[in-house]
């Protein structure tokens, strides 16, 4: 499974309905920090999938959802299951760090 694309259209169907964590990335391209996350998360979505959905969401499109969420800075990721935010995540980790903290 690759990385999925959401904005406010389609974000209460594809993570909050979604039977399988999702973990949201909030971006933006002009973002060194966000630049380095992007290979990592695309790693663990293949590694893991089935078991987590990576998803992204560009923070200058959908500044409601930033917003509705608390996204200050970025990256941002937050840990979605069953529908309730469950671990924020803010700043570029490695990806054992991201293992660890995402349980998986």
């Amino acid at each position: 499974m690759s990385i999925l694309t959401c904005d406010s259209k389609n974000f209460h169907e594809i993570v909050l309905q979604s039977d399988i964590p999702v973990l949201v990335d909030f971006y933006a391209d002009w973002c060194g920090p966000c630049k380095m996350m992007a290979p990592i998360l695309e790693e663990l979505s293949q590694e893991f999938e089935g078991k987590i959905k990576i998803v992204k969401i560009n923070v200058d499109s959908n500044p409601n959802l930033s917003s509705e969420y608390g996204v200050m800075s970025i990256p941002n990721m937050i840990l979605f299951e069953n529908g309730n935010q469950k671990e924020n995540i803010v700043g570029a980790r490695s990806k054992q760090d991201l293992i660890n903290q995402l349980g998986l």
